[in-house]
C-alpha cells in the first residue's frame, strides 16, 4: 500500500511539473500596447499603377544568360528615374555592374549606423506549358477589380516600388530618416545574385560600409499556416539555409548491353542513391526555439506540454515535424536527388552515370560536413562526389537587436492582430551575400499570405491586392520614419 501511494505522489508531483512547464515556460511575447500609425494619406490608384508599369517591363532573369534582356533593365532604371524626383534629387545613385543600383539617402543624424533595405528588380520566367493558364497578361501588369495581376507583383518588385513609394513619401512631406538609409536592388536574385547582389556587397565592403541591420524579402504575414495558431503571423527571416549540388559520378568501361558486368555504373550509381536516401540528416530543433519561444503562448496545451518537456516528449515532438516536409525542412539538412543521367542508348552500357543531390544547408552543417556525410553514407570508392554550387547557410540574426524589435514594433503597430515570429528561410535570397556587413540580417516583406498566395509566387496567376501592396507602403514609411534608438 505504502508502494503504491508513493507511486502515486510520485506521478501527481511528475504530472505536476509537466503542467507548470507548460503554462509557464512560454509567456506572452507579443506587444499589445503598441500605438497604432498614424494615418497617411497614399495616392492608391497612382501607385498601384506605377506598380503596374514596373510589372509590365520584363526583367527576367534566364539560367542561360545569353537571354538576358539589356534594354528591359535599362528601361526599369528609367522608371525608377522618372518617377520619383525626391529621391533621385537628394540620394546619391550607384550603379553597380551595369544593371544593380543603390541608393543612399543620408540621414540627419551622421552618429547613427546606416542601415539597408534590399529587394530585387528581376524575375523568373513564365513556363510556356502553363501560359494559357495565366486569367491576365503575365506581363500586362492589368489592374482588375482591386487587384494588380503579373509577374514580379509579389516577388519581388512588390519590395523595390514599394520602398521607393515610401521614401518618396517621406521626403516630400520635407522629413529626413534619422539613419542615412541605402537602397540595394538586384538584377540577379532569381539564379542566384552572383552578378548583382554579390558585386553590391563587395562595393560596400570596398567602400567601408557596414550596417546597424539589413532588410530583405522572405518571410511574409502567413495566415492558416501556422497549426494551431488562428491569428496570422508575420514570420520573420533570422537565418537561410546553406546549399550545394553534389554531383555522384560512376566511370565504368562502357560496352554493349548484350554482355553487361554484374554491376553497370547505373547500377552503382542506383545503389549510392539508395544509401543516400536511407541516410537522411538527424533533426536538429535549435534552429525552431525561437519560432516555439514566440508562439507558444499561442499554441494548444497539448502542443505546449510537449515542447515544454522534451525532456519526456522530445520524439514524439520529432517525429510529429518530420511527418510533414515543410516542419521537416526547418530542423533538418534537407537531401533531394533531382538529376539523373545514364547512357545515351537503351543497348548501351554508360560509360559515366551521374546523379545531382541538392542539399538545402541547417546551420550548424556546413558544405564540408554534408559532402562527408553523403561520402560516408555511401562509402564506396567506385562513386566519386564532388561539390558545385555551394553556399554556406548564414549566421543566426538575434531576436534583441534594434532591428528585430524594430520590425516587430512596427508590424504590431500596423496591425496590433498580427503575431510575430522569427523563422528559418529555407529558400535562398540575396541576404546571404550581405552577412558579412551586419550581425542583423533580416529576412521580411509586408505581405498578406496564404497557401494558395505562396503557390502564385514562381507560379501562375502571381498577383497582390491594391489594398495589401498600400500596407506595405505604410510599413517601409513607418520604418523609415522610425529609424532612431528609441525602440
Amino acid at each position: 500500500m505504502k508502494k503504491l501511494l508513493a507511486l502515486a505522489i510520485l506521478l501527481l508531483l511528475i504530472s505536476g511539473l509537466l503542467v507548470f512547464r507548460a503554462t509557464s515556460q512560454f509567456p506572452d511575447r507579443q506587444l499589445h500596447e503598441v500605438p497604432p500609425l498614424a494615418e497617411i494619406k497614399l495616392d492608391g490608384k497612382s501607385m498601384a499603377s506605377r506598380l503596374a508599369e514596373a510589372i509590365r517591363i520584363p526583367t527576367i532573369s534566364h539560367d542561360d544568360r545569353s537571354n538576358f534582356d539589356v534594354e528591359a533593365f535599362l528601361a526599369f532604371h528609367k522608371l525608377l528615374g522618372d518617377n520619383y524626383p525626391q529621391i533621385n534629387a537628394r540620394a546619391q545613385r550607384q550603379v553597380v555592374n551595369e544593371y544593380s543600383l543603390v541608393y543612399r539617402i543620408e540621414g540627419a543624424d551622421p552618429g547613427l549606423k546606416p542601415v539597408l533595405f534590399m529587394g530585387h528588380m528581376d524575375v523568373v520566367p513564365v513556363d510556356p506549358a502553363t501560359a494559357n493558364d495565366w486569367k491576365q497578361d503575365p506581363f500586362g501588369g492589368a489592374i482588375v477589380d482591386g487587384v494588380i495581376w503579373g509577374r514580379g507583383a509579389m516577388d519581388d518588385k512588390l519590395t523595390v516600388m514599394a520602398l521607393m513609394e515610401a521614401m518618396e513619401l517621406l521626403l516630400v512631406s520635407g522629413e529626413t530618416p534619422q539613419r542615412t538609409v541605402y537602397f540595394a536592388f538586384g538584377h540577379d536574385e532569381e539564379v542566384g545574385g552572383e552578378d548583382g547582389a554579390a558585386k553590391v556587397a563587395e562595393y560596400f565592403a570596398d567602400e567601408g560600409v557596414s550596417f546597424e541591420f539589413i532588410l530583405d524579402e522572405g518571410g511574409a504575414v502567413t495566415e492558416g499556416m501556422i497549426p494551431g495558431v488562428d491569428a496570422p503571423v508575420a514570420i520573420i527571416g533570422i537565418a537561410e539555409k546553406g546549399y550545394v549540388n553534389l554531383h555522384l559520378t560512376v566511370d565504368a568501361p562502357g560496352g554493349h548491353s548484350s554482355q553487361p558486368p554484374p554491376n553497370t555504373g547505373a547500377g552503382i550509381l542506383a545503389q549510392a542513391i539508395v544509401k543516400v536516401e536511407d541516410n537522411l540528416f538527424p533533426a536538429d530543433l535549435s534552429t525552431m526555439d525561437a519560432n516555439f519561444a514566440y508562439l507558444g503562448h499561442y499554441f494548444p496545451f497539448t502542443t505546449r506540454l510537449a515542447l515544454a518537456n522534451r525532456w519526456l516528449f522530445g520524439p514524439v515532438v520529432e517525429r510529429s515535424l518530420l511527418a510533414d516536409p515543410t516542419t521537416a525542412a526547418s530542423i533538418r539538412t534537407t537531401t533531394a536527388v533531382t538529376m539523373l543521367k545514364g547512357s545515351s542508348k537503351s543497348n548501351i552500357l554508360p560509360t559515366q552515370a551521374k546523379a545531382v543531390v541538392n542539399l538545402r544547408i541547417l546551420p550548424g552543417d556546413t558544405v564540408a560536413s554534408v559532402k562527408a556525410h553523403i561520402e560516408a553514407a555511401i562509402d564506396d570508392e567506385r562513386v566519386t562526389v564532388t561539390a558545385h554550387s555551394a553556399h554556406e547557410p548564414s549566421a543566426v540574426s538575434s531576436t534583441e537587436s534594434f532591428g528585430f524589435k524594430l520590425l516587430r514594433q512596427t508590424i504590431h503597430a500596423l496591425d496590433n492582430e498580427v503575431l510575430v515570429a522569427p523563422y528559418l528561410v529555407q529558400g535562398g535570397t540575396d541576404a546571404k551575400h550581405f552577412v558579412a556587413l551586419s550581425d542583423s540580417v533580416y529576412r521580411f516583406m509586408m505581405v498578406r499570405a496564404n497557401r494558395e498566395t505562396m503557390r502564385r509566387i514562381h507560379g501562375v496567376n502571381e498577383q497582390i491586392s491594391v489594398e495589401s501592396y498600400l500596407e506595405a507602403v505604410r510599413f517601409y514609411h513607418a520604418l523609415l520614419r522610425d529609424l532612431g534608438d528609441n525602440v
